[in-house]
């Protein structure tokens, strides 16, 4: 039996850097040689649900700035403004923007993003809060995945035992 996960286990995820190779074919806009060549690498972070409220109360409707400011807000190396992630070739930001989704739990496309974030994830805080006595803030500090962690916990009558390691 896998041993129970602690807060700072869970906690974790936020603040991890995710290293993510950049094929080459996609910064050269072509489709390569089929030989698997790598450009480079980039360093991405999970985001966390203030990341995506932020970012959609700023997007409202327009899913291309709603892409864009997800990709900019997860990268940290390097780190680009929102002018620059808005001007990465399509093929990158497509790219990037699935590997985001990845390491922030979400194994959503764009539409399914813009419905998860409204009314399911209050009520996913409310019932964290209202389970584990945390604050709003400190929810919004969770990723995704972490939130569907322990909602799963919750559903099973499982809690995190704090201190364990």
């Amino acid at each position: 039996m896998a041993r129970p996960l602690s807060t700072d286990d869970l906690l974790a995820g936020a603040s991890t850097v995710h290293t993510v190779e950049i094929p080459a074919a996609l910064l050269s806009g072509g489709a390569g040689n089929g030989n698997g060549a790598i450009a480079g690498e980039v360093g991405l972070r999970a985001l966390t649900l203030k990341d995506i409220q932020r970012v959609t109360q700023a997007a409202k409707e327009n899913r291309v700035l709603t892409s864009v400011l997800l990709v900019q807000q997860a990268l940290v190396e390097p780190k680009l403004t929102v002018e620059q992630a808005g001007a990465l070739p399509a093929g990158v930001a497509r790219f990037l923007l699935d590997k985001v989704n990845a390491a922030s739990g979400l194994g959503l496309g764009e539409d399914e993003i813009d419905e998860a974030i409204k009314a399911p994830l209050a009520r996913a805080c409310f019932a964290l809060s209202k389970e584990f006595g945390w604050t709003p803030t400190e929810c919004a500090e969770l990723t995704i995945g972490q939130v569907l962690l322990y909602l799963e916990m919750i559903a099973r009558g499982e809690h995190p035992e704090e201190g364990r390691a």
